[in-house]
């Protein structure tokens, strides 16, 4: 580490800036909700958790609009896919 640094030219905020069509919450989820997502990543050899909820969100709004048989014929090709 050096032993002094140069922040006159720092800007306060986040390092990264959020993407365009996603927004920053703060969200207070039970701790084995959040443990099952991270486990499901970690099994998966890497990923983002946040990602997986989001997508299991996504789902649950699309499982609304969707009629049954369409999720049924969904579901069924996506583990056809997974089969192999």
């Amino acid at each position: 580490m050096k032993r002094e640094y140069e922040f006159s030219q720092g800007k306060r905020g986040p390092v990264l800036r959020t993407p365009q069509g996603k927004t920053r919450v703060t969200i207070r989820l039970d701790e084995d909700v959040l443990a099952w997502f991270r486990r499901r990543v970690e099994d998966a050899g890497g990923g983002n958790y946040q990602t997986l909820i989001n997508d299991a969100l996504r789902a649950a709004i699309e499982q609304q609009r969707e009629p049954l048989e369409a999720t049924l014929r969904r579901v069924i090709r996506d583990e056809l896919k997974r089969a192999g």
